[in-house]
């Protein structure tokens, strides 16, 4: 199974830190964020990791290289000078992907999370357009994002899950697509409201970088 780790966006909220160092470069117990996760990837069995970039890339391409020191290759889907948001910077990446299922994880993430839980084959039903790995709410986002019933993610529900920003997906999900920058939350909606998103809670080590204040929290950890 081939994976991609998202890296293009600008990191508005980790600025000053990210005017000069894309967000996935930024130094956590000693080590790129990224590293951190390429290794959890090749550890679960992942080979070939796509990086899409955009803000700053050249540093992160200059930074990984081929990514063999880190156990994988590494292709690079190059969006330019800008971003083009989640859902377009993953359908811009797809030719990149293959057939089969893919994984795709936040570039701006420190984890312990087990990816190789997501490359069996139970993971996906045969109509499934995507499985979401969902978290306890952070005090940054107490209201979540999704509910979960029975192993299925619901777009509404009074006990709502945050996404952790990894996921497995089918290119069937971006079916009717255009390229260019568009989010992918909408089409995730769309498809747990046809019941065709599964879904698991993780109560492990899961943190979202998305502040100075937290990355150095974390760091001191």
């Amino acid at each position: 199974m081939k994976a991609m780790v998202l890296a293009a966006g600008r990191g508005e909220r980790l600025r000053p830190l990210t005017d000069h160092t894309p967000k996935p470069l930024l130094p956590l117990r000693g080590r790129p964020l990224i590293e951190h996760l390429l290794e959890g990837l090749a550890a679960a069995g992942v080979r070939e990791v796509v990086v899409n970039l955009a803000w700053l890339g050249a540093q992160i391409r200059e930074s990984l290289g081929d990514g063999s020191r880190l156990g994988v290759t590494i292709s690079y889907s190059d969006e330019g000078g800008r971003a083009l948001e989640t859902g377009g910077g993953i359908h811009k990446a797809l030719p990149m992907l293959g057939a089969g299922p893919f994984l795709v994880v936040n570039g701006d993430l420190w984890t312990d999370y087990p990816f190789a839980s997501l490359l069996g084959p139970d993971v996906f039903a045969a109509g499934d357009l995507a499985h979401l790995v969902l978290v306890p709410n952070p005090p940054q986002h107490p209201r979540g994002d999704f509910a979960l019933e029975d192993g299925r993610v619901r777009a509404q529900g009074s006990l709502r899950h945050t996404f952790s920003g990894i996921g497995l997906y089918r290119a069937a999900l971006f079916d009717g697509c255009t390229q260019g920058a568009f989010p992918l939350a909408p089409l995730l909606r769309a498809a747990a409201e046809s019941d065709r998103v599964a879904g698991s809670l993780y109560m492990g080590e899961w943190h979202d970088i998305g502040s100075p204040e937290r990355l150095r929290a974390l760091d001191f950890k």
